[in-house]
C-alpha cells in the first residue's frame, strides 16, 4: 500500500483527529505519519469552505495542537491551592 492509499483510507480518522481540540499536530504526525501542513490541506479539501474557516480560526495559536508549546503553556501543580 502507498502513502497516498493509505491517507485516503485513513482521511475519516485524520479529520477527527485534526478537529479535537487535545490532540497535537504532532500526535497525528507519530500515528499517520503526515505533517502539520498536510492536515491543513486535507481539512481544506474535505471540509467546507466554513467549517474549515472556524476550525483555522480555533486551532490557530492554541498551545494545545503543538506539544513544544504545551509544556511551555502549562502551569506547575501547587498543592497549597487545593488545600
Amino acid at each position: 500500500m502507498n502513502y497516498i492509499d493509505y491517507v485516503q483510507e485513513n482521511i475519516d480518522n485524520i479529520i477527527k483527529l485534526a478537529w479535537c481540540d487535545k490532540t497535537s499536530f504532532e500526535k497525528i504526525k507519530r500515528i499517520h505519519g503526515i505533517t502539520e501542513s498536510e492536515v491543513i490541506k486535507i481539512m481544506r479539501k474535505n471540509l467546507r469552505p466554513r467549517s474549515f474557516k472556524l476550525w483555522r480560526a480555533r486551532v490557530n495559536g492554541r498551545t494545545r495542537k503543538h506539544e513544544k508549546k504545551r509544556i511551555l503553556s502549562e502551569k506547575p501543580f501547587k498543592l497549597q491551592s487545593y488545600v
